[in-house]
């Protein structure tokens, strides 16, 4: 009987076609057919995205029998062909190899034509690619949309909630490209008219431009540092101790800038939350507009932890390496050598409180590393993914803010007694690691100010809750207590 329908269904195909999958008899009604122009690694991804949304897939090749490796499930035709059996066709060739489009005109004719073309650079042809194909075939509807989107992350289904652009003079074109996005998960904004072509084409041009605010302030904040520390440090010894310790720069210096300007990045992914919240709280609502500003700044909280997280790992690996360097092991053996020369038997004093204190420094810190890599990890699309909104929102929030208190702690551990001493602000000069502690103590207090009425207000809920379930007599006794 396999045998039969499969006879079957050769007989049926055109000649003209070739099946890389023989199909069986469906149940229900058949899925829509979608057609791809292009068998590359991005029209090779795309069908197999779609082919998972359940569409049926029709791939058009100029050599339909030999045109490579295509997903299991779709059929591959001519041109010609594969553009008769569907409504829809997505064009993923270059723009360079358009010119066979003109030729198709006829049977291209009331289409709808999915351009997701991208040049190599910016003002690279006169016109936008798709207002390109639209003059070429005039009968049917370009839309411009999906150019944002890689090959890599439709086949790998990295789409959930992803944001893609659609333009194009058809409204019932753009509706319709719309819906076969919303099903592969991918939420869609309308750029209007074919004019946004051009628009739409230089968006995968431009570079991190997400990543753009994050990566100037961490760079002024490593310029500022880096040079204020080399002035105390560096600078300072030779002036005023006549010594040079400009080896320290490599290791020492770039070891106080990375754990100083992480801090920083890490406080300021969470003060724009609690400026936002005072800014409710003093107009009375939360569905008034945030200022430009503070809207930008809040967009890009997590390119700021990213970054913050780099400068936490090189802190990490420089403190690790420290116990390697020339000059801590020549240092160390220094010592000895002149407790020999002395005869010196008498053991060093030992400091309990200061034991106490750096056990106490490194333990937050690294319970503080800990959490900022979990952090990271949650951030990733693939693991936040997997979370509920609720999880989501506990871990980026309540941990987050956990990991900027245990990481100031230790801020404050390694300055506890340091601040005290005259020998601390070299000409003058606070050190850096004070300078740090201000802009997340700043967020620290702010965030308390704002959890302590809702603390307040849970507790007098519960009091309440607990005192009407409970008889007079005992609620009297507990007033008394």
């Amino acid at each position: 009987m396999n045998a039969t329908v499969a006879n079957g269904v050769s007989a049926m195909m055109k000649p003209e076609s070739v099946s890389l999958h023989p199909l069986g008899a469906a149940a229900g009604p058949a899925p829509e057919m979608l057609c791809i122009f292009g068998t590359g690694d991005l029209g090779r991804s795309l069908g197999l995205r779609l082919l998972q949304s359940g569409y049926s897939v029709v791939y058009g090749s100029r050599r339909p029998n030999s045109c490579g490796s295509l997903p299991q499930g779709a059929q591959v035709m001519s041109h010609a062909a594969a553009a008769k059996s569907a409504s829809l066709i997505f064009i993923c060739v270059h723009r360079e190899h358009y010119e066979f489009l003109e030729t198709l005109a006829p049977h291209l004719e009331g289409k709808v034509l999915v351009d997701l073309s991208n040049n190599l650079k910016k003002d690279m042809y006169p016109e936008a690619n798709a207002a390109y194909l639209q003059r070429l075939v005039p009968g049917a509807a370009v839309v411009k949309g999906l150019n944002t989107l890689s090959a890599w992350a439709l086949q790998n289904g990295l789409l959930a909630g992803k944001q893609v652009y659609l333009c194009g003079n058809s409204a019932e074109a753009k509706q319709a490209v719309a819906e076969m996005a919303t099903k592969l998960g991918l939420t869609v904004l309308d750029k209007g008219s074919l004019s946004a072509a051009r628009e739409l084409e230089d968006f995968p041009l431009q570079l991190f431009p997400e990543w753009r605010l994050p990566l100037c302030v961490a760079l002024g904040l490593t310029a500022f540092f880096f040079f204020y520390l080399l002035i105390r440090d560096v600078i300072y010894a030779y002036v005023e101790q006549n010594k040079d310790i400009s080896y320290r720069i490599m290791v020492s210096l770039a070891n106080k800038v990375f754990p100083i300007v992480s801090l920083i990045m890490l406080a300021l992914c969470y003060l724009p939350g609690v400026i936002a919240a005072f800014l409710q709280l003093y107009r009375g609502t939360k569905y008034r507009r945030f200022p430009n500003w503070l809207d930008r700044w809040m967009l890009c909280r997590k390119q700021m932890g990213i970054i913050a997280l780099g400068f936490a790992f090189l802190h990490a690996i420089h403190t690790f390496m420290t116990s390697t360097r020339y000059a801590v092991r020549h240092k160390l053996i220094t010592l000895v050598v002149d407790e020999m020369k002395n005869n010196k038997t008498t053991p060093f004093y030992f400091d309990n409180t200061e034991s106490w204190g750096t056990d106490s420094f490194y333990a937050l810190g690294i319970l503080g590393f800990f959490l900022y890599v979990l952090l990271g990890l949650t951030s990733l699309p693939s693991v936040g993914g997997s979370l509920s909104w609720r999880e989501f929102s506990f871990i980026q929030s309540k941990l987050g803010h956990l990991t900027l208190f245990i990481c100031t702690a230790h801020g404050y551990i390694y300055g506890w007694n340091k601040f005290l001493r005259p020998s601390t602000y070299k000409w003058y000069t606070p050190p850096g690691y004070m300078l740090c502690l201000i802009v997340p103590s700043v967020v620290l207090v702010l965030k308390a100010l704002i959890i302590l009425p809702c603390v307040d207000r849970t507790l007098t809920r519960i009091r309440q809750g607990w005192e009407r379930n409970q008889p007079r007599e005992e609620v009297g006794k507990a007033t008394n207590l």
